[in-house]
């Protein structure tokens, strides 16, 4: 079957998320993401909606905000957005997702100034949860559109923390877990080298070559040795992503096979 590139990344967050886990769902593309883990691989996974919903199976409606009626029909859940929080805070999210403008070679997440801080060429909206989802889930999923302009070495403001200046820096900045856990992009996978919490390139989606990550990426791309292309997704993945989006609203418009 033919695919889109929105439709391997969704899979690709998908395959991220363990059995057992909860799961702080973002908007967009983490949403089918959890819709496909939970109903293939994650049985028992949670799902943590920003707006304060927990729900123990994915709506079987397209949702175009998490606040949407089927969204709180069947929830196990409805509360606030603090409630979630607290519970964030003692440790009891495992994994969240998030989005970007920037993004840097040691994960930290910019969705608030482009330029400087104090004149910024361009204001962006902000954190949001995004930087308590970052600082206190204990692994982060980023999905961004790869670009050279939105891979920086250095981005130009932090609004969620990766690994700062690398190496031990959350620690050392007293953030009790979490970190960049894996990096989807339009492109390819990447996930933190373990030796130095730097970004670095594991797989590479199928027809898109090394050459084009490299020249769409702002620093000197760490390679794993291992370089792999990223499995391409199953009937069975593509199946329940279309069963929530036939039109393809988050998707894009499907290819004839």
């Amino acid at each position: 079957m033919t695919y889109t590139t929105e439709e391997l990344m969704v899979v690709a967050a998908a395959r991220e998320i363990q059995d057992h886990e909860v799961v702080f769902v973002g908007m967009r593309l983490p949403m089918l993401a959890f819709a496909v883990a939970k109903k293939l691989h994650a049985p028992n996974a949670v799902g943590f909606y920003e707006c304060g919903i927990v729900r123990d199976f994915p709506s079987e409606t397209l949702l175009y905000t998490m606040g949407d009626t089927p969204n709180v029909i069947g929830a196990q859940w409805c509360t606030t957005t603090n409630h979630l929080m607290y519970l964030m805070q003692q440790g009891h999210v495992n994994c969240g997702f998030i989005g970007g403008a920037e993004i840097d070679k040691y994960g930290n997440v910019n969705t608030s100034y482009i330029g400087d801080h104090q004149d910024p060429v361009i204001k962006l909206p902000g954190s949001g949860g995004a930087a308590d989802i970052a600082s206190l889930s204990q692994r982060l999923l980023v999905i961004m559109n790869h670009e050279k302009r939105r891979f920086k070495e250095k981005v130009d403001y932090i609004t969620s923390p990766g690994y700062g200046d690398g190496g031990n820096w959350r620690e050392e900045e007293g953030l009790p877990r979490g970190g960049i856990g894996a990096l989807i992009t339009t492109l390819g996978v990447m996930k933190p080298n373990p030796s130095r919490n730097e970004l670095e390139l594991l797989s590479i989606h199928p027809g898109v070559t090394l050459d084009q990550v490299k020249e769409n990426t702002g620093w000197n791309l760490l390679v794993s040795e291992q370089l792999q292309e990223t499995v391409a997704p199953s009937k069975e993945e593509l199946e329940v992503i279309r069963s929530i989006d036939p039109e393809g609203f988050w998707t894009g418009k499907k290819k004839e096979e």
